[in-house]
């Protein structure tokens, strides 16, 4: 099938990349149906609405810069996931590219969890301290590398 996409224009994608998120993200709630397509600048990849082509978020695996990320989530909330192992679970922070040059960040207190196995999804809010929806991705990276 193809859908049309806000950064890529027109792109094939198959049935497996579509996510189902029942409650949809925080302040687009309308919105159910989104696909997970690579971006050309790896590791990112787009979560691009397959109801509105103007509806996209670029988004990255947040344990590729912060290998302390945990995510305590009770499981009551994810109940409607349906995950039946941690291994099932994929996890994505959803990233910000300001237009006014200021630091690109990454949403660490909102990140998308994603049931991998019935491609069910929802957008969780941690109450950790320690994640913000603002963790400047270029500093935390160049900490991870020891720059």
């Amino acid at each position: 099938m193809e859908i049309e996409t806000k950064a890529m224009g027109r792109v094939s994608i198959v049935e497996r990349q579509i996510i189902d998120i029942p409650y949809g993200f925080y302040g687009f709630e309308q919105f159910k149906k989104f696909a997970l397509i690579d971006a050309p600048q790896k590791p990112f990849i787009w979560v691009q609405s397959t109801e509105k082509k103007d509806l996209a978020f670029l988004a990255i695996d947040p344990f590729l810069f912060r290998e302390d990320y945990e995510i305590d989530i009770d499981d009551g909330l994810l109940g409607p996931l349906s995950i039946a192992s941690p291994s099932d679970v994929l996890v994505f922070a959803l990233i910000t590219v300001p237009t006014d040059g200021s630091p690109i960040t990454a949403n660490l207190q909102g990140p998308l969890i994603i049931n991998r196995e019935n491609n069910r999804a929802m957008q969780a809010i941690l109450t950790d301290p320690r994640w913000k929806t603002k963790h400047d991705l270029v500093a935390e990276t160049a900490v991870k590398r020891g720059v």
